[in-house]
């Protein structure tokens, strides 16, 4: 996805972009798998796969699952570029979160928060509070801080000025500003309260929860993207072995393939084409599930996220479930597709990930993955090269946004600006049949 949204970017920015992959689809990693059959043999499960799932191509499988921030990057990404025109959405229907072995809804309104279970009544008084000084803070004015300063007051300070409990703090951390450890909790405020606000913007725009999710898959992101580059004059060859990344004196200026080689200033790519330019940094297990049910204490939702906070199950990431189903065009009719992940932090990641299987139960098929993640050990200043970041474990794309600004940067040299992606109104020609 990362590449696919770059050269769709460059493109519009009339650069001239050749994107090659060695799979026979879009997006690599962030594919979205169909048949069911490939799935099965991805994963090397013997066999097909069984009647009861229904027609193979019905299924639409993420490999890794992620949910769209409505107020989010991406999302913004997806409008300045008009690639929305190419996708539809659905809102995800709740999102949960897990205390002392049982999951509550996330509320989404004010009526729910009063209703919920969560905290107790003088608790959510205290909550009410900072979620209206969250929803006024505003960094550029100093009289919204209230005492805090938001580059040098930490996190636990202000859980403390408004005397958050420690379950209050859990869920505000995990569920709210989706932090995937407690590390947050001594660094400067400003950032959690940016994410708490993003959050809170995000829901405001639907309601039922703040995230989004594309008919059909995450596989349509990745796809979108590429469209836009071709539009551009982009060339796009998918099922392209790449042999060898041309270098002389340093720097890049080519790539071979199939005995050919097509040259190039800047090349872009994941981490699995250099691998002598990436490091390890750690592993991530998903499990995809194949249920016939909703989850249990969901009230039967079509959709939805559930998050369990690191302290609830003695780990120090949290783990997250994301579920989908037929109402989503990625299932056939009356299945579910949930996706456990969470960082790896033992020798036995199958151990780790259990609170959220259980969760699941009865779970008709799981297909698990571990993947190695992996950053970039060279930022392109000599090489040109500039490699994205493995996917984490997170369960929305702001972090892969992140990562998309600081390529861009580094490529570019100059901050990336959401009003460059914007497509000139006389550049949409070839379109026009379609409207």
């Amino acid at each position: 996805l990362q590449e696919c949204i770059l050269s769709g970017i460059m493109s519009v920015n009339g650069k001239k972009v050749l994107h090659m992959d060695r799979n026979s689809y879009y997006g690599g990693e962030s594919a979205s798998i169909t048949p069911l059959e490939d799935l099965y043999k991805r994963f090397n499960l013997p066999g097909t796969p069984p009647e009861s799932m229904g027609r193979g191509r019905d299924w639409n499988v993420d490999l890794i699952p992620k949910f769209l921030m409505a107020n989010g990057q991406l999302v913004k990404m997806l409008l300045y570029t008009e690639v929305t025109r190419y996708l539809d959405f659905k809102v995800i229907e709740g999102s949960f979160v897990y205390k002392g072995g049982k999951i509550y809804k996330v509320p989404s309104t004010e009526a729910e928060a009063l209703a919920s279970s969560l905290m107790g009544l003088f608790e959510k008084r205290r909550f009410r509070k900072f979620l209206v000084y969250v929803a006024n803070f505003d960094e550029n004015d100093p009289r919204t801080f209230e005492g805090v300063d938001p580059k040098k007051t930490t996190m636990r300070d202000v859980y403390k000025k408004f005397d958050l409990g420690q379950d209050v703090i859990d869920f505000t951390g995990h569920a709210l500003a989706l932090y995937r450890t407690d590390d947050y909790l001594d660094q400067p405020c400003q950032e959690t309260i940016n994410r708490i606000k993003l959050y809170s913007e995000s829901l405001a725009r639907y309601g039922k929860s703040p995230y989004l999710y594309p008919l059909y898959g995450l596989g349509e992101l990745p796809q979108g993207f590429a469209r836009l580059s071709a539009i551009y004059g982009g060339t796009y060859m998918l099922n392209k072995p790449i042999e060898e990344i041309v270098i002389e004196n340093g720097k890049v200026v080519g790539v071979k393939s199939e005995g050919e080689v097509a040259r190039c200033k800047q090349l872009i790519c994941d981490p699995s084409y250099v691998s002598e330019r990436v490091t390890k940094v750690g592993q991530v297990i998903r499990v995809i599930c194949i249920l016939s049910h909703p989850i249990k204490n969901t009230n039967d939702a079509n959709s939805c996220q559930i998050i369990i906070p690191q302290n609830q199950v003695n780990r120090k990431s949290d783990i997250y479930v994301c579920m989908i189903s037929s109402a989503h065009n990625v299932a056939a009719q009356g299945k579910f597709i949930a996706i456990a992940s969470t960082t790896v932090e033992t020798a036995e990641p199958e151990k780790e990930i259990k609170p959220a299987l259980d969760l699941l139960e009865p779970i008709e098929q799981k297909f698990v993955s571990i993947s190695d993640l992996f950053a970039p050990t060279d930022l392109g200043t000599e090489s040109q090269i500039f490699i994205s970041r493995t996917y984490d474990a997170t369960t929305h794309f702001e972090t892969t946004c992140d990562d998309i600004k600081d390529i861009y940067k580094r490529m570019m040299g100059s901050e990336f600006d959401f009003e460059e992606m914007k497509r000139k109104k006389n550049d949409i020609y070839g379109e026009e049949e379609q409207q």
